[in-house]
């Protein structure tokens, strides 16, 4: 992970030496282009850098918008199969792992070999509705059967179990009346793109951190929000979503 300097006016912070990122998705890269935007705000400023995708199918569409960046990619289409992800990763000196829209159980031995630096968004509020066989849509299905009044996103860190790890952040999405799976579905991505870029951001400049204990470092507890403002229900202006999120993971 990278250490700040200081430029020669004792002003702003930039990372000694960037994070590199490895992505892993199975579907459209939709997140990845999230991480990559706000890669893209910070700048120099940025303490991580997206040097690798990783799918396990060559029909991803985040290889596609990894390509069209110039970002290396690789496809291992048996998920189990450790050594050939491991073998990926290490050819790009990955030091930060991100499940963005990964649909399979990463081999307990990468996670193990990556502990405290890997990352996974689940598209609700853990530990409801997560576990195996608990992904896209189904998630949002059974959110809606179960009468919940909210949802919302979790990132976490991965250990071996789906959707287990140490909860880094959290943010509540609304579930209205009329919903329908695919309209809580819309609301709550739109969610994880705000999210999971700056928990990512936080962890590649080593202000968020898995300590010995499993427990999240993060100078207080980790960044739950059940009181969000009605901006950040609405999620109408992503300027003041940021904004709040922002506020709850004191960036």
């Amino acid at each position: 992970m990278s250490a700040p300097l200081v430029d020669a006016a004792g002003g702003a912070t930039f990372p000694a030496m960037r994070s590199r990122i490895g992505v892993l998705a199975s579907g459209g890269g939709s997140n990845l282009q999230a991480i990559l935007d706000y890669q893209d705000r910070l700048g120099i400023a940025g303490a991580g850098e997206v040097v690798l995708v990783v799918a396990n199918t060559p029909r991803a569409g985040a290889l596609d918008r990894a390509r069209a960046r110039g970002i290396p990619t690789a496809v291992v289409e048996r998920h189990d199969d450790a050594a050939a992800l491991q073998d990926a990763l290490d050819a790009q000196r990955v030091d930060l792992v991100v499940l963005a829209g990964y649909l399979k159980l990463v081999p307990a031995a990468v996670v193990a070999r990556f502990a405290g630096r890997m990352l996974n968004v689940h598209p609700a509020l853990l530990p409801a509705f997560g576990g195996p066989g608990m992904y896209g849509r189904r998630v949002h299905e059974a959110v809606l059967r179960s009468g919940a009044r909210v949802s919302g996103v979790t990132v976490h860190f991965v250990d071996e179990a789906y959707d287990r790890g140490a909860i880094v952040a959290q943010w509540p999405v609304p579930v209205w009346n009329d919903d329908t799976p695919d309209a809580l579905a819309a609301r709550v991505l739109r969610a994880e793109h705000l999210l999971l870029p700056r928990v990512v951001a936080l962890v590649a400049a080593g202000r968020v951190a898995l300590g010995p204990d499993g427990r999240v470092d993060a100078g207080g507890p980790p960044a739950t929000r059940l009181d969000a403002p009605p901006e950040m229900f609405a999620l109408a202006d992503d300027d003041a979503a940021a904004s709040g999120i922002a506020r709850s993971l004191r960036l």
